[in-house]
C-alpha cells in the first residue's frame, strides 16, 4: 500500500462528502504518515489509527478545523508529532518547510508551499513504491467544484502563483492523481489545474465587469456574478469575491 484514503463523517456545503484523511506508506513495513486527520471525531480517528497501525507523524495541509481539529487527539494516541505551517496547529516543534522531504516505508514525501486558499496551505508530493506520483492538495484543489479563497487570510495572487507551481509539478513529475481535501480523487491533474486557472481568470474578468457596472460590496458582486449559487455557500462566495476585489484594487508603485 502507498496511499489509503478514509473519509470523515462531516459532509456539508463546504466539505462536500467529508474530509479526506490520507495515510501514506506501507503499514506492514513500518510507521506511516497521516495527512489531515480531520475533525475531532473519535470514531473517525479510531478508524485511522486502526488502519495505520503505527503513525510516524501527522501532516496538516492548513489550519482549518475540518482538517486539523482531530490532530492533537490522534497525536496523543499515536505518540507522534503534528507538522504544520501554522505553529498554533503543531504538536512538537517541527513545522513544514517548502521543499522539505520526508521518508516513510513505501513512500517519499516532498513538502510544497501552495498558499492561496489560506496563507499556510501546503501540498504534499507523494512518490510511492508503486511508481505512481500523487499530489495531496488540501483545499487548494477539490474533487468537485473549485476552491474558495478565504479572505483575508487567502490571497488571489498567491493562489494563482500556487496553481502555476502545481501545474509545473504535475508536468515535470508525471503526477497521475491529485488527492484533494474533499471529494473524489482527481485522475486528470493537468486538465483540472488548467481549468482552475482558466476559471479564476474568467471570474476576475466577471468581477471587473460587475464593479464597472456599479457593484461595490462582495454581496453585490456575488448577486451579479454568481447568479445560480446555493444560499448555503453564499458566504464562501462572498469571501472569494472579497479576495478578488482586494487583488483588483489599484496599487501604488
Amino acid at each position: 500500500m502507498t496511499v489509503t484514503i478514509l473519509r470523515a463523517d462531516n459532509p456539508g456545503p463546504m466539505t462536500l462528502d467529508g474530509t479526506n484523511t490520507i495515510m501514506v506508506g506501507d503499514p506492514g513495513r513500518g510507521p506511516v504518515a497521516v495527512i489531515d486527520p480531520g475533525p475531532d471525531d473519535e470514531r473517525h480517528l479510531r478508524r485511522v489509527l486502526d488502519a495505520a497501525g503505527t503513525i510516524a507523524m501527522i501532516i496538516v495541509t492548513h489550519r482549518h478545523l475540518d482538517h486539523c481539529a482531530g490532530a492533537p487527539t490522534l497525536a496523543r494516541w499515536a505518540g507522534c508529532d503534528v507538522l504544520a505551517a501554522d505553529p498554533a496547529v503543531r504538536v512538537g516543534e517541527r513545522g513544514l518547510v517548502d521543499g522539505g522531504r520526508i521518508s516513510v516505508p513505501g513512500a517519499e514525501l516532498r513538502l510544497v508551499a501552495t498558499p492561496g486558499h489560506t496563507s499556510d496551505s501546503y501540498s504534499i508530493m507523494i512518490s510511492g513504491a508503486d511508481g505512481v506520483n500523487r499530489l495531496a492538495t488540501g483545499d487548494m484543489v477539490l474533487g468537485r467544484g473549485t476552491t474558495v479563497i478565504m479572505h483575508p487570510d487567502g490571497d488571489v495572487g498567491s493562489y494563482l502563483a500556487s496553481l502555476e507551481t502545481m501545474i509545473t509539478l504535475v508536468h515535470d513529475h508525471a503526477v497521475a492523481e491529485i488527492l484533494p481535501g474533499h471529494g473524489p480523487v482527481v485522475t486528470d491533474p493537468a486538465g483540472v489545474l488548467a481549468y482552475y486557472r482558466e476559471h479564476r481568470l474568467e471570474r476576475l474578468d466577471q468581477v471587473r465587469a460587475a464593479v464597472a457596472a456599479g457593484a461595490r460590496t462582495p454581496a453585490e458582486v456575488v448577486r451579479a456574478v454568481y447568479t445560480e449559487i446555493d444560499d448555503a455557500v453564499r458566504p464562501a462566495a462572498e469571501l472569494s469575491v472579497a479576495a478578488q476585489l482586494a487583488y483588483l484594487e489599484p496599487r501604488d508603485d
